[in-house]
């Protein structure tokens, strides 16, 4: 078919639309006006709407280039370059190039099941229900849509590095010398524990409570999810459904707030967790910081808080009353309310029940526990703020040394401190202060406002029996067993005896040592002066110095056993003086008295011019029980932390002076004590011995004695801890020689003495 072109040729109109018959619509614009002057030059154009040259195959322009270009040529136009195309165009385009071919299989599916509203092919209300294809569709499309979401959250969802504050902070308990729990220190009740600690019946008691299929669950239970999505909507409030692996994620890197994004992300978490750690990690962690009321975090402080021991002595009926605490300790501790009991007996027996059910349990097991198994009525893991705080500070102290921990680490806590302290010794020393306290109250209250009683039991071993520290350590944290403000006075002349009998004494500056016995003889009337080989010693002030006997007897020429006996004062200074200052310092310092509580190196020295401590001056006589070896006092007998012991320095004894030496000083203690108190003395033996002490000024009244290898220091002492440390004079309150306060104290802490 040919076509005619009209006169004057095809109008070249910046945009016209050719209808080519047989074919279709053209646009035509300033970029193909050539098109129509090539038309002109070949007086046709093809049916389809190609230039000839198109239809021969060729995709040459219309137009030659020396055509389109040549200069002057009538009619010639310069072709203009089609703008580049931004990227997201061509991104667009290449996108839909790429999914060309999808489109062309799935585009007639998609047009069969696109919905069309109202639907033609039905009439009324039924034009607005969707066919089986749309409602298979839009569920198909949801279910995808809901895996896609949990795929980008699981995806997104981290474990945190760090646990929450209370998921790894941990307290420190400490215990009486028995084992049994004496106090805790820390805000939060928890301590770790390895999994294979805890016994399987118990670990099986708590599974069988809160989560039977932990082994096999992927660590979440839709059916458990689904429960608390309708307890939800029905309730108000998001509970239940989780498994233990989803508890445990609440419990170290979640809050406990009730809402739904904190379910859904604890949801998530516990998949993940479930594919990173192992199932026993995550039971274990979650039995060490699930929370079991009395304030204790953890199934070993739960243990102790409820029966008083660790978590590896109880028993499946004891585990599943623990279990029963997880459902809600508030309503599940008996202690409480009655109606506590009944929910807790009813949770109790359930449990058990499931154990046999679930095969984890015999029933002649089960047969076994009929009765509910009787709590504590009290956590005794608190602390009392009295004597036991005294005691938890001193083994604090000593813990740190001993076993090398720095205080940061100390802070952490988790630590288990296994003390020397005997529960019943520090009871009785402090019902014998309390009584002694209330008396001097009484008798003389504006003189017992500041008065201070110092207490200590230490056994020739070395170990820390007992201590009194104060009335109330949250009034008064001054420790009154181990202040060294006052001075020991007549206490401590059988450490200058024991020098003279280790190094004898000189009596002329070239002369050799000369030894000397208990029954060697010195002057022992009162004021006699003291001297040195050159003749008498002078103070400072230019006086003679003399020593004083208590109420100025004098005694004449008197063994120095028998003035052991006595208190004799003036023989000791003067034995001191023979003796060599500087041996009687070292002597005392062996014997175990502090090196910054020594005295001065005067004559006073002698005298008791030194402030040691009761805790010391109860360990110095213990050397001479000790047969003249010395232990260093210490409090701590083991330390462990999460189960694992930490190693500490054991104190090791050591030879303080000759044996003989030793045992001439106590002999002449065990005199000294039937002495002063015959009567006692007849019915105690021959195993105790002591003596009192009185200082100038009256500042101090001291008693020192050793019954059954453990020797007791008390000291009564004045002192306004509000102004200063100075002694004040006791006025009366450390009674007289006839009834010392001191020994009254001393001797009702060890009834029934011997």
């Amino acid at each position: 078919m040919q076509l005619r072109v009209p006169d004057g040729g095809i109008p070249t109109a910046r945009a016209e639309e050719l209808q080519i018959p047989g074919g279709e619509r053209r646009e035509i614009s300033d970029g193909n006006a050539d098109i129509a002057s090539n038309t002109e030059e070949t007086g046709r154009i093809s049916p389809t709407g190609d230039s000839p040259a198109d239809v021969s195959g060729s995709r040459a322009s219309p137009r030659s280039p020396a055509k389109a270009t040549a200069p002057g040529r009538p009619g010639a136009r310069r072709r203009r370059k089609a703008p580049k195309s931004a990227p997201a165009a061509r991104l667009t385009a290449a996108v839909a190039a790429a999914t060309t071919p999808v489109v062309a299989v799935l585009g007639p599916w998609l047009r069969r099941v696109r919905p069309h509203y109202p639907r033609p092919e039905r009439t009324g209300w039924k034009r607005w229900v969707p066919s089986w294809r749309q409602t298979g569709g839009a569920v198909l499309a949801s279910f995808g849509l809901s895996v896609l979401t949990l795929a980008v959250a699981y995806a997104v969802t981290d474990i945190p590095d760090d646990l929450n504050s209370y998921a790894t902070q941990q307290d420190t308990v400490y215990f009486w010398a028995d084992g049994t729990p004496m106090a805790r220190a820390g805000w939060v009740h928890r301590q770790e524990m390895e999994l294979d600690d805890v016994p399987e019946d118990v670990r099986w008691a708590v599974l069988a409570a809160e989560n039977e299929s932990f082994y096999s669950d992927p660590g979440i239970s839709a059916k458990g999810l689904t429960r608390a999505i309708l307890r939800t909507f029905g309730q108000g409030s998001t509970q239940g459904g989780s498994t233990i692996t989803q508890q445990y994620v609440k419990n170290v890197y979640l809050s406990h707030e009730q809402t739904y994004s904190r379910k859904f992300t604890e949801a998530m978490m516990a998949l993940k967790l479930d594919n990173k750690m192992s199932k026993d990690e995550i039971l274990e962690g979650y039995l060490n910081t699930s929370w079991f009321g009395r304030g204790t975090y953890g199934i070993q402080r739960a243990a102790q808080a409820y029966y008083g021991k660790d978590v590896s002595e109880l028993n499946a009926s004891e585990g599943a009353f623990l279990a029963a605490l997880l459902k809600g300790a508030g309503l599940y501790d008996p202690t409480l309310s009655a109606s506590n009991r009944t929910r807790a007996e009813e949770r109790w027996r359930w449990t058990l029940d499931r154990m046999v059910k679930i095969g984890k349990l015999s029933p002649e097991e089960r047969a076994g526990y009929r009765t509910f198994p009787k709590t504590l009525e009290s956590n005794p893991l608190y602390n009392t703020g009295e004597q036991s705080d005294y005691l938890v500070e001193l083994a604090t102290q000593h813990a740190k040394k001993t076993a090398h921990i720095a205080d940061k680490d100390f802070d952490r806590g988790g630590y288990q401190i296994y003390t020397t302290f005997d529960k019943k010794r520090v009871d009785q020393l402090t019902k014998a202060v309390g009584t002694a306290r209330d008396k001097a109250r009484k008798d003389n209250p504006k003189a017992a406002k500041h008065v201070h009683y110092g207490a200590a039991s230490v056994a020739v071993d070395g170990r820390i029996l007992a201590i009194h520290g104060g009335p109330d350590h949250r009034k008064q944290g001054y420790n009154e067993s181990n202040a060294t403000t006052v001075p020991a006075g007549t206490a401590f002349q059988p450490f200058v005896y024991a020098a003279a009998l280790e190094h004898g004494v000189r009596k002329s500056r070239d002369g050799a040592p000369e030894p000397v016995t208990g029954q060697t003889v010195y002057a022992g009337d009162d004021k006699v002066p003291v001297t040195t080989p050159e003749g008498p010693y002078w103070d400072r002030s230019g006086r003679k110095v003399a020593a004083k006997n208590d109420g100025g007897r004098s005694y004449g020429q008197i063994s120095l056993h028998r003035a052991l006996a006595n208190s004799v004062n003036t023989t000791f200074m003067q034995l001191g003086m023979d003796t060599g200052l500087d041996k009687v310092r070292a002597t005392a310092q062996a014997a175990g008295l502090l090196p910054s509580s020594l005295g001065a190196q005067v004559p006073a020295l002698t005298t008791g011019s030194s402030t040691p401590s009761a805790i010391r001056m109860a360990s110095g006589y213990t050397t001479f029980a000790a047969e003249g070896r010395h232990t260093e006092p210490y409090t701590i007998l083991k330390v462990t932390r999460n189960g694992h012991e930490v190693a500490t320095d054991a104190p090791v004894p050591r030879r303080a002076m000759d044996a003989d030496t030793a045992a001439e000083v106590q002999s002449a203690l065990t005199d000294a004590f039937r002495t002063a108190y015959p009567e006692t003395a007849a019915k105690a033996g021959d195993e105790v011995a002591g003596k009192r002490g009185t200082t100038e000024g009256d500042t101090a009244a001291w008693y020192v004695g050793t019954e059954k290898k453990v020797s007791t220091a008390v000291v009564v002492y004045r002192i306004d801890l509000a102004k200063s440390l100075e002694p004040l004079p006791l006025e009366g309150l450390g009674g007289t020689i006839a009834d010392s306060v001191p020994y009254g104290i001393w001797s009702e802490a060890l009834t029934p003495l011997g």
